[in-house]
């Protein structure tokens, strides 16, 4: 293990192309030797965006736009990003939910750095879901009309 790795020789082994959420990703915590901290680079076409807007309750993230054009939608305000632009995405509710759409012309490229929680939840106002997953690799994504109540199907 080498803990340096040049963002010039990542592989992009993390390929979406699911209409509007199309990006490229290359994932490499584990290659530079992270335990704690996720990273990732991440390319997205003209038009495109990487997820839905979200927010997370267990893992903050940061994202640090290299090149493009971008807004970052966050909570109830949306943002211009450029390069340089630096971008915290803290833990908590709809407040801080968030999601970076490529407006520009030409790929947008962002490094993104996380921590990584054994166990995350995260909420999507927008379609009203909860995903959950784990590092042990359990996960679900649930529409919160659907949630049953805490003793539901128990002998009360």
């Amino acid at each position: 293990m080498i803990p340096v790795i040049n963002l010039a020789d990542v592989e992009f082994d993390d390929i979406e192309e699911n209409g509007r959420y199309t990006s490229r990703r290359a994932m490499f915590s584990a290659r530079i030797g992270a335990r704690q901290l996720g990273y990732n680079l991440t390319e997205l076409p003209p038009g495109k965006a990487q997820c839905p807007f979200h927010n997370h309750h267990a893992e903050e993230e940061m994202f640090l736009v290299l090149e493009g054009e971008g807004e970052l939608r966050f909570g109830t305000e949306r943002y211009p990003l450029r390069p340089m632009d630096v971008v915290a995405c803290p833990t908590g509710g709809p407040e801080v939910a968030h999601q970076i759409v490529n407006t520009g012309t030409g790929v947008m490229r962002y490094l993104a750095l996380s921590t990584l929680a054994p166990v995350e939840l995260c909420e999507y106002p927008d379609s009203g879901k909860i995903g959950t997953w784990s590092q042990t690799g359990a996960r679900g994504v649930f529409r919160t009309r659907d949630l049953a109540g805490y003793y539901d199907g128990e002998e009360t």
